[in-house]
C-alpha cells in the first residue's frame, strides 16, 4: 500500500530553505510548467532515465521526486518497489495522493544531504532535475553513493551548460529570457522561474558533474546529452 513517511524537517540553512519554500509554492503548476519550460521533451528524458537505472526487480531510490513522474516511469521499466524522496512537503503529499493505493511506491520527506536510510539499502539510486538545487553537491552525490549498494546504479538527469555553437546563443537567450517570463506568468510565481532560469550559475558542465561522481568512489561514469545538448543524463556504478 503506498505509504508517506515524514521525519523530522530537513535540516536546510538559509539558501535550502528558500528553494524549500519556492518549491512549496508552485507544486499545483509544477507538472504543467515542466512540460513548457522543455518545450515537452521532459517526459521522453525520464523514460530514458528509468531505463539507465536498470531497475528490473529491484528497490530503487528516486530523490528530488517531485509529484512522482520519474517514479512511475521507474515501476513501468521493472522497478519492484520505488521509494521517493522530495525535499517538500507539498510535492510529497500530491504524489502520494496520485498514487494511493498502489504498493509499489512509498513517499518521504528527505533532505539529500541527510538521508534517512541505511548503507546500501537501494539497487539503484535516480534523481530528475535535482543537482542544481542541492546547496553542497559533493556531499549529496556521496550520500547518494553511501545508500547505493554495491554495484548498484546511480541515474543523475539535470540540466546542464551547452558547449558552443549555432544552438546556444539562442537556447541561452530562451532559458535565460523567455522561458521565466512567460513561465513565470503561466504559474504566477515570477519569482520561482526566476531563480530556475539562473540556477544553472556556478553548477558545474557535465565534465565536472562526472568527475564529482567518480570522486564519490562511482566507477563506469559516463553520461549523454539531450534536449539538443541543453539536458545531461549521468550514470555511474557503485
Amino acid at each position: 500500500m503506498t505509504s508517506v513517511h515524514n521525519p523530522p524537517e530537513p535540516a536546510a540553512g538559509g539558501r535550502a530553505r528558500q528553494i524549500q519554500t519556492m518549491f512549496g509554492r508552485i507544486v499545483p503548476r509544477y507538472d504543467a510548467m515542466n512540460r513548457l519550460m522543455s518545450l515537452g521533451m521532459d517526459g521522453r528524458w525520464r523514460k530514458l532515465a528509468a531505463r539507465a537505472a536498470r531497475p528490473q526487480g529491484g528497490r530503487i531510490l528516486d530523490l528530488g521526486a517531485g509529484t512522482g513522474d520519474l517514479s512511475r516511469e521507474l515501476v513501468r521499466s521493472g522497478a519492484a518497489s520505488v521509494v521517493g524522496g522530495d525535499f517538500t512537503a507539498g510535492m510529497v503529499a500530491t504524489a502520494s495522493r496520485r498514487y494511493a493505493g498502489e504498493r509499489a511506491y512509498r513517499w518521504t520527506v528527505s533532505d539529500v544531504l541527510h538521508l534517512p536510510f541505511a548503507d546500501a539499502a537501494f539497487d539503484a539510486v535516480t534523481n530528475g532535475f535535482l543537482l542544481r538545487n542541492v546547496v553542497d553537491l559533493p556531499a549529496g552525490i556521496g550520500e547518494m553513493a553511501r545508500v547505493l549498494r554495491p554495484g548498484g546504479r546511480l541515474v543523475c538527469l539535470d540540466m546542464t551548460h551547452i558547449p558552443g555553437g549555432a544552438f546556444s546563443a539562442p537556447y541561452r537567450f530562451y532559458f535565460d529570457h523567455v522561458m521565466p517570463q512567460v513561465a513565470g506568468l503561466l504559474s504566477g510565481d515570477r519569482a520561482a522561474y526566476r531563480y530556475l532560469a539562473h540556477s544553472l550559475v556556478g553548477f558545474p558542465d557535465a565534465d565536472r558533474l562526472a568527475q564529482i561522481l567518480r570522486d564519490a568512489g562511482l566507477r563506469e561514469v559516463s553520461y549523454r546529452r539531450l534536449g539538443f545538448g541543453s539536458v545531461a543524463l549521468h550514470t555511474g556504478v557503485k
